[in-house]
């Protein structure tokens, strides 16, 4: 008796939840992958600087290819701000893509898509409908005469 009673206190706790923890979880995800992308900008960041001050160190400090000075400007400007347009992208895809691409839009686009989609089934059920009838049946005739119309016997 005991058993039982646990038994269904278990069911019935996990039944009531399941949609609760579906989100739930589904929000503990976004948020997880949200905090890794931000978190893989903010090293993303910190190497970039330590390589730069690294770049400037070996050229300026140690001379290491001194001269070679492509557009006039030594080469260690054109790898930092090479890697400066790579973070910028990195930092942009991040912030600004994500906001106006996000969970939020991606659900409404897929919103759109189911509702275009039923809308096209509906037409096409209605097209086959129209071209391809379905046949009465007798309870569907019977539904059409009208009660108040007398009718013909059978036997004359």
């Amino acid at each position: 008796m005991i058993y039982t009673n646990v038994l269904l206190i278990m069911l019935s706790k996990k039944k009531n939840t399941s949609k609760l923890d579906a989100e739930n979880r589904e929000l503990y995800e976004y948020a997880r992958k949200r905090t890794l992308q931000k978190k893989r900008l903010f090293q993303h960041f910190v190497v970039f600087l330590i390589g730069a001050v690294f770049l400037i160190v070996l050229n300026v400090v140690i001379g290491y290819q001194e001269q070679f000075q492509p557009l006039g400007y030594n080469w260690f400007v054109w790898a930092v701000l090479l890697w400066a347009l790579i973070f910028l992208v990195h930092f942009f895809n991040v912030f600004v893509v994500h906001t106006f691409m996000g969970k939020e839009w991606q659900d409404r686009q897929m919103e759109l898509l189911v509702k275009k989609q039923k809308e096209k089934i509906v037409k096409m059920q209605g097209q086959v409908e129209k071209d391809h009838p379905v046949p009465e049946t007798v309870e569907t005739q019977n539904k059409r005469i009208d009660p108040e119309k007398p009718r013909k016997p059978y036997n004359s």
